[in-house]
């Protein structure tokens, strides 16, 4: 992938164009000086002449502006401010040897960059990477990087799609973040928002119809799809994936909340992001991916493109969550109401969807559909915490300030030996008691408040109150103790309760990697067998049986075989004939000399 890509570049430098359709004119600023630019007939405008790396510029449109460039690569005054020329080409990659890597049944890693490290940089999280790669990951997710308004938040109000936010290090940092991953033998998987934008430096609709109000979002008017000068705004999309992929040597993309997209067309936007990027695959020689978050439980987001589907690489598989956390916490309020038991756990660990058609407490209606027989496990990502789950959470608290060690312990092995492709949240390994809270850094008054307002009567109801001993006390998202209060403690995985539990998840991820019934994704394969007093789980992988245990003392549990090796376990166990007896909460690994079960 040599030379300049994307629109614009030239020989000399970068030609300024940008799409405003209805504008009667458009002007190109460069400090004090503006000169008009041409318009084409497919809306577009080009500049008189070319800028070198390193120039601000803006747009005026019929007289209003300055304005950042919508595909802006660089704002490094911030998303109200000019935009900068970045050349993609200055970088000199070194990853020529990489051959790329499909993420499907790769071990995940989600973290966001601003409180992954002290200093919250693209670079000082590349001084972390060899610990990644030590843990066992190998595909690492980055929360949304799009430059989003003042300096602290979680990305998922970005504004400017084609830039990387500056207090994180810019573009050029991204770029070295990428290629020391790859020497480390990580893929980047990065989170981009498609289904809406932030409220404060949304400059879009000054210069085309980007959004309508045919459909409605949880945001307000939705992003334009399928209603007239929808061409411009899918091109504005798909061609902002394939830069990551090109430009910066992206491996995949983590698509946010797509059933969010509003989109009546012949050919959904997620069908021509999948077949786009599948023909960006051929072309550059490696493996690349998209990965949607979807609330649909609709196997259909992973059928081919060819056989009807969306073409989706893999998607998140919240109901795994959801079974997963409602077994080990207890938890029931809100959307856990259908969850909690052994059996809705072992449904959800070999069909994945345990609302497949059924009806949904929490909606009130029936929701989703069975997942196919034959459908790749590797196709569904699963966790037993993320950003959502936690940092949505009244308090930020993850799992960790409230379970004892030996129900982390089950988690972990229940997600990374099951046939889906696992992800961890990061800090998750060593049992991280920091939060994860919401944060922003916006300047509106109004938004400050009505942000402030919205999560207090957020979790005024649902149960938190119940959950908490009394009506939460909810961090401010404006301040910054919320923030310092999320960041990494990295001197806890020095702690003997802590490095404990991090020697257990390596140790489960060397299992995933060098056993081969554990790195399946044959759906079709696996069984669990829940308990009746859902005390413990037993899942069957080939010949290995996954022990989960979250009940209180010692408990014999039947593995379905006659145990012949143990290959690990959180506590000391015992094997006995047809059963594995442990003495509390924990899971345990064994390998038995027979399948059938009995």
């Amino acid at each position: 992938m040599t030379g300049r890509t994307g629109r614009g570049w030239e020989d000399d430098g970068w030609r300024p164009q940008v799409w405003a359709p209805s504008a009667h004119a458009v002007g190109l600023r460069t400090g004090s000086d503006e000169v008009a630019m041409v318009r084409r007939d497919d809306g577009w405008w080009a500049a008189p002449h070319t800028l070198p790396h390193g120039t601000d510029y803006a747009f005026t449109v019929d007289g209003s502006g300055p304005l950042p460039d919508p595909r802006s690569a660089w704002q490094p005054h911030g998303v109200h401010d000019p935009s900068r020329v970045f050349d993609p080409t200055r970088h000199r990659w070194a990853d020529q040897g990489w051959a790329g890597r499909d993420v499907r049944g790769s071990v995940m890693y989600e973290l966001h960059v601003g409180t992954f490290t002290p200093a919250g940089t693209l670079d000082s999280a590349i001084e972390r990477l060899p610990y990644l790669a030590d843990l066992g990951v190998e595909t690492i997710e980055l929360m949304p990087l799009a430059a989003f308004p003042g300096v602290h938040g979680w990305g998922y109000d970005g504004v400017a799609l084609y830039a990387v936010h500056e207090p994180y290090g810019g573009p050029a940092a991204f770029q070295r973040f990428v290629d020391a991953a790859h020497a480390e033998g990580l893929a980047v998987c990065l989170d981009v928002v498609y289904n809406h934008l932030g409220p404060s430096g949304n400059y879009l609709m000054r210069f085309g119809p980007y959004f309508t109000d045919t459909h409605e979002t949880p945001w307000g008017w939705a992003v334009n799809l399928d209603a007239p000068g929808a061409e411009g705004t899918r091109a504005f999309l798909v061609d902002n994936a394939v830069r990551w992929m090109r430009d910066f040597h992206v491996d995949a993309l983590r698509l946010d909340a797509v059933h969010a997209l509003a989109d009546d067309s012949d050919r959904h936007l997620l069908a021509e992001l999948a077949d786009t990027v599948s023909a960006l695959a051929a072309e550059v020689g490696r493996p690349l991916a998209l990965v949607a978050e979807s609330d649909l439980n609709d196997p259909r987001t992973v059928l081919p493109t060819a056989d009807g589907g969306l073409g989706m690489t893999a998607q998140w598989a919240d109901d795994v969550h959801h079974a997963l956390h409602a077994w080990v916490t207890g938890e029931r309020h809100g959307y856990y109401a259908d969850f909690g038991s052994a059996a809705t756990l072992a449904h959800a660990l070999t069909r994945v969807f345990v609302h497949d058609g059924g009806w949904s407490t929490f909606r009130g209606r029936t929701w989703g559909a069975p997942v196919p027989p034959g459908t790749d496990g590797h196709r569904f990502v699963v966790f037993a915490a993320n950003h959502d789950q936690v940092g949505n959470r009244a308090m930020g608290d993850r799992p960790a300030s409230r379970l004892p060690a030996g129900r982390l312990a089950a988690s972990a092995a229940a997600v990374l030996t099951s046939p889906f492709t696992p992800m961890l949240f990061m800090g998750e390994e060593w049992g991280a008691r920091t939060p994860f809270q919401y944060f922003t850094d916006h300047a509106e008054p109004e938004l400050v408040e009505g942000i402030r307002r919205g999560r207090t009567e957020e979790f005024a109801g649902h149960g938190w109150a119940e959950l908490y001993g009394g009506p939460p006390d909810v961090p401010d998202p404006q301040s910054l103790e919320t923030v310092h209060a999320s960041r990494l403690d990295w001197t806890e995985p020095d702690r003997a309760e802590h490095a404990r539990l991090l020697r257990w998840y390596r140790t489960l991820t060397g299992l995933r990697r060098h056993e081969p019934e554990l790195a399946s994704g044959d759906l079709d394969a696996t069984r669990a067998v829940p308990a009746p007093d859902d005390a413990w789980v037993v899942l069957h992988r080939g010949d290995l049986r996954v022990v989960l245990h979250v009940g209180e003392g010692a408990a014999e549990i039947p593995v379905g075989g006659e145990p012949a090796q143990l290959l690990a376990a959180w506590e000391p166990v015992e094997m006995r004939p047809g059963a594995v007896s442990l003495p509390g909460p924990g899971a345990a690994v064994v390998r038995v000399t027979s399948v059938e079960a009995r």
